[in-house]
């Protein structure tokens, strides 16, 4: 289980980007976070997985407290903690194995891997992650050469050698169209029932969050606004995430 408690970012300047947020995610979940730019979803996935350190407030995973976490405990921690870009966060002059074989540097040895030496059964594993993700004819591919759907696959399997207990995705298919976006989402929910890996995922569009989601929280200035059951998202609820002047046709073909 994840628990947040009273968890608030400040950045340098003033702005705040979180305020005194709370909510817990059992195992197995797919929790999808919601809100306009700018509400404190990105900012929220990386608190959790220590990109940035919390102004107050804590996180806790399995009773651990990431948030007071250091050192060693940190890295230990981030091991099983996936993290999944809107940009795909790739090296992108590299290939496609050496990509997701980089998500396997938790587990070994920092001066071989630095060289690029990894054990073939590390290699096997890479295929193996790359074939379930259906890009293993892609292997030796450079990561731009590949299209923004093939890259997003890439980050999955790169996240998939972590062994990972939870997935945090940041907005993974903005950039994607219609089509795309439904095949990364399927893959993550084959991750999360088939796997058991908790997802946290920041999605805008209402489709797919009644799609995929098992619950939704809403963010409005960094404030939580919302959390049920992507079914109680009605056109007054879309409003009070969204603000007044939003207009979706699919949001008011929910009253």
């Amino acid at each position: 289980m994840l628990k947040v408690e009273h968890l608030t970012k400040v950045y340098p300047g003033g702005t705040v980007a979180l305020k005194d947020l709370s909510f817990e995610v059992n195992d197995g979940e797919f929790l999808v976070v919601i809100g306009l730019s700018g509400s404190g979803k990105s900012t929220l996935l990386r608190c959790i997985n220590r990109l940035i350190d919390p102004t107050e407030g804590t996180i806790t995973m399995d009773g651990v407290d990431i948030t007071a976490a250091k050192g060693a405990e940190l890295r230990h921690i981030r091991r099983h903690i996936g993290m999944i870009f809107q940009h795909f966060n790739l090296v992108k002059r590299s290939s496609v194995m050496t990509n997701v074989l980089n998500g396997r540097l938790g587990y070994l040895n920092p001066w071989t891997s630095t060289l690029g030496i990894f054990p073939r059964e590390e290699k096997q594993r890479a295929h193996g992650a790359l074939s379930r993700l259906g890009i293993d004819d892609k292997v030796t591919s450079r990561a731009d050469e590949l299209s923004g759907g093939q890259q997003q696959r890439v980050g999955i399997a790169r996240t998939l050698m972590q062994e990972p207990r939870l997935i945090l995705a940041d907005e993974p298919v903005a950039s994607l169209d219609p089509v795309l976006a439904h095949s990364i989402l399927q893959y993550l929910e084959q991750l999360n029932k088939e796997d058991k890996v908790t997802v946290i995922c920041s999605l805008h569009y209402l489709d797919l969050i009644q799609r995929y989601a098992t619950r939704v929280i809403g963010l409005k200035d960094g404030v939580k606004v919302f959390e049920g059951l992507p079914s109680e998202i009605n056109r007054v609820k879309f409003k009070e995430i969204y603000g007044e002047e939003a207009q979706d046709i699919r949001a008011a073909a929910l009253e």
